[in-house]
């Protein structure tokens, strides 16, 4: 492991992405004690990690390893239903560890990547603080030992590009691959909260990955859950105005919701779409909008942040309620769910107009 003394020759200023980023800031050094010194790191995920999420932790991996920490676990609460970070998950054989199998108190070290507070979209308790949190979603109230927030940034995997330049790691075929993948996918192909840095990180990875396998994770096909799904939300959607909202119902593949969300937004008169869907026993949300004057990330949040967790980017969000904030409701209940789509259709097209009227 090189010396501490040595960080700041490490930066590599001449590379693209050094260039325009500013770091300045962010105490890599102690980054490096942190880490260098422990002997086991546990990267917890987000729950039902996406790409970057995963790719962000496969980085912080190569780190860690490359300095020979002993121990390091890729930790994740929730389940992977999506078709694509299945399938990330087993071309590039990430191993993953299910957070009901280990203890987070064991590690000499915990490490959020892709978020940032305990209990909200991860499974980790609220008591706890960790040690580590790098992120580029909003969110106040951040603590840790090391914590490097930057929302100016349109995706995690950016960061982690950055720390793997700071500190020389190689950056072999499989992490290039994983880390320009993620990318593609938080950006929707760049075209979505892309900013300067993605494409100069972009450029950093590109020599490096292997472009079939990215080909073959952008093309992998849709579970027969997930077309249900968009289905069921296509026949459920209402209309009003330029907002549309609609319900899945029950369904098994979380996942199928922000697909479907992502889907419907192509709809001709449409520019802000939030579709809702119910796993055991939570409402999951998410929302987009391509109204620039719409917030939609503040939106969720000041609409359910009061009863779970949610909130997001000015284009895209995300939120998980319980689903007893409705009332009681049993599983397959078509009374029930006409209730439950009362209640949210009210909610959710209350809170639009009364934002898209300010």
């Amino acid at each position: 492991m090189p010396e501490l003394s040595e960080t700041a020759e490490r930066s590599q200023s001449n590379t693209p992405l050094a260039m325009i980023m500013d770091d300045s800031d962010i105490d890599y050094q102690r980054f490096q004690e942190l880490v260098a010194s422990t002997d086991s790191l546990a990267i917890l995920c987000h729950d039902n990690p996406d790409p970057d999420t995963l790719a962000s932790a496969l980085a912080l991996e190569a780190i860690a390893k490359e300095w020979e920490v002993p121990t390091v676990d890729i930790v994740y609460g929730g389940t992977v239903t999506h078709q694509q970070n299945r399938a990330m998950i087993n071309v590039l054989d990430i191993e993953l560890t299910p957070i009901d199998q280990v203890s987070l108190s064991d590690y000499g070290l915990v490490a959020f990547v892709d978020h940032g507070i305990p209990g909200q979209n991860n499974s980790a308790v609220e008591e706890m603080t960790p040690d580590i949190i790098i992120d580029h979603h909003p969110t106040d109230g951040l603590q840790g030992q090391f914590v490097d927030l930057r929302p100016a940034v349109g995706a995690t995997a950016t960061l982690l590009t950055r720390y793997l330049e700071i500190f020389s790691i190689e950056l072999e075929e499989r992490l290039a691959t994983a880390l320009l993948f993620a990318l593609h996918r938080e950006t929707l192909d760049f075209n979505r909260e892309t900013t300067s840095t993605e494409h100069a990180a972009a450029c950093v990875l590109h020599p490096h990955a292997d472009h079939n396998i990215i080909e073959e994770l952008t093309n992998s096909v849709f579970t027969p859950e997930t077309i249900s799904g968009i289905g069921d939300a296509i026949a459920n959607r209402e209309v009003r105005g330029s907002c549309l909202v609609s319900s899945l119902g029950w369904i098994r593949e979380r996942d199928a919701v922000p697909q479907a969300a992502d889907y419907l937004l192509q709809l001709e008169g449409v520019s802000t779409t939030i579709v809702y869907g119910i796993v055991d026993d939570n409402v999951h949300l998410s929302g987009r909008t391509s109204n620039s004057q719409l917030h939609i990330g503040n939106v969720m949040e000041e609409t359910f942040d009061q009863v779970g967790s949610a909130g997001g980017h000015h284009d895209m969000a995300g939120g998980q309620v319980p689903l007893g904030f409705i009332g009681s409701v049993d599983d397959g209940d078509d009374v029930a769910i006409d209730l439950i789509n009362q209640s949210m259709m009210a909610r959710l097209f209350g809170a639009l107009e009364g934002w898209t009227e300010t």
